[in-house]
């Protein structure tokens, strides 16, 4: 990036900082300015934005940002409290998750011929993982029930990172599908991956956590300091993991987790960078989408994709959520209601930058087109809805909690929502 590039994205973020807190409450997001602006500025507008998809500064920020993404959405799960209040989020990870990506697989291999099984489960984990932040409004409106914008906001917390291990066993199906020679190579590097990803994460996390907690205690360590340390633990996990063959992405997924369970002091650190450092990372990714990666996807896109990429965001949904939800005795609104908001951002970007840049597989290109049609339409459709739908349902939740108890009332403790 040269430095009329620097100075362009310097002032689109400084105009948007000036009038963020006026558009919070309004159809305008933060993630669909910033497509915009990369669109504008990118290679679809007027070019002054210097990036190709072959840019490793392009992967680096995406892999930097998701790591970070990654490690501070597991820090602010607390699991105990996710088993013992949050049975909402536990059915939607463990019934409604595995539901979509069996029924997202299922379509895109008869819908979309090009693909074989193996890219159509690939396409399929892509598309899945949520990103609440999208629809910010959704998880902050103290009208809409907690118990709801809990479910929508935990369930993002954890989402990407389960699908991270079903994403690189989908990808390496793919390979041995193409290369049935070199089954053993990839079975070996799967299970190294899926395997010591989460030992080096737990480990760091444990250990690292329990050293930084004992030198603030101590008062060894000054506040900004506390805030850099813990989040450096999220690099050494990613970079001790891919060093010993593990899969960087998981085992930071994993140290975050750790340390919201056994360090919980330090999550107070995490959240304050996820809420400036970590955001303007995370706008940064959907600049970079809307400059670089949509226009590509769109050149690329068939009318039976682009379909798809509406049914992932329907169908694909909120048929799975449904029956993960039965027997939850919450209204058909509410049903609707979670079902719609499961926005994709950031871990669907970077999974389909990792299929184009380290695994190659049939099709990817196609695999590609899909996914990222798939979170463009995700920004403006959950952008421009949140904030009316999440009027209307706290409008209809309301009514109902004055007439009586509701499941949708029942009382819960909060784990802290950021980003944005």
């Amino acid at each position: 990036m040269d430095i009329i590039s620097v100075t362009i994205v310097a002032l689109g973020t400084i105009f948007f900082g000036l009038v963020s807190a006026r558009l919070r409450q309004s159809v305008v997001t933060a993630p669909m300015v910033f497509v915009l602006f990369g669109l504008l500025i990118g290679d679809a507008g007027f070019r002054l934005l210097e990036f190709q998809l072959a840019n490793n500064a392009i992967y680096f920020l995406a892999e930097l940002t998701l790591v970070i993404v990654l490690f501070t959405d597991a820090s602010r799960i607390d699991l105990k409290l996710l088993y013992r209040e949050h049975n909402l989020p536990v059915r939607l990870l463990t019934i409604g998750l595995p539901l979509s990506i069996a029924f997202g697989t299922l379509i895109a291999w008869l819908l979309l011929q090009e693909l074989g099984f193996w890219q159509a489960a690939v396409l399929a984990t892509i598309v899945t993982p949520t990103d609440a932040a999208l629809a910010h409004v959704v998880v902050t409106n103290k009208l809409v029930p907690i118990r709801i914008r809990q479910s929508i906001s935990v369930e993002s917390g954890l989402n990407d990172g389960l699908c991270l291990p079903l994403f690189l066993i989908f990808l390496c199906g793919a390979r041995v599908a193409e290369h049935p020679e070199s089954t053993t190579y990839w079975v070996r590097f799967t299970a190294m991956q899926v395997g010591l990803g989460p030992l080096v994460g737990i480990g760091v996390g444990y250990v690292g956590g329990k050293l930084i907690e004992h030198a603030s205690r101590r008062e060894w360590i000054s506040h900004s300091f506390l805030e850099l340390t813990t989040l450096a633990l999220a690099l050494l996990s990613f970079g001790a993991a891919e060093l010993v063959g593990g899969n960087g992405f998981i085992a930071a997924f994993c140290a975050g987790l750790t340390i919201g369970n056994v360090s919980r002091a330090l999550c107070g650190a995490v959240r304050e960078f996820a809420e400036t450092e970590g955001q303007l990372l995370t706008l940064l990714v959907f600049l970079v989408f809307g400059a670089v990666l949509l226009p590509q996807a769109f050149a690329n896109i068939t009318f039976l994709g682009f379909f798809y990429s509406i049914m992932g965001l329907t169908v694909l949904r909120m048929l799975p959520v449904a029956v993960s939800l039965v027997g939850t005795r919450l209204r058909r609104d509410t049903r609707l209601f979670v079902g719609w908001f499961g926005p994709r951002g950031v871990a669907s970007i970077v999974f389909a930058l990792v299929l184009m840049e380290e695994i190659a597989i049939p099709a990817r290109q196609e695999v590609f087109a899909v996914a990222m049609a798939t979170v463009a339409l995700s920004v403006f459709s959950h952008g421009l809805t949140a904030y009316p739908a999440a009027k209307w349902y706290a409008r209809r939740t309301t009514a109902t909690k004055k007439l009586g108890a509701a499941a949708e009332h029942e009382s819960i403790n909060e784990m802290p929502f950021h980003r944005y």
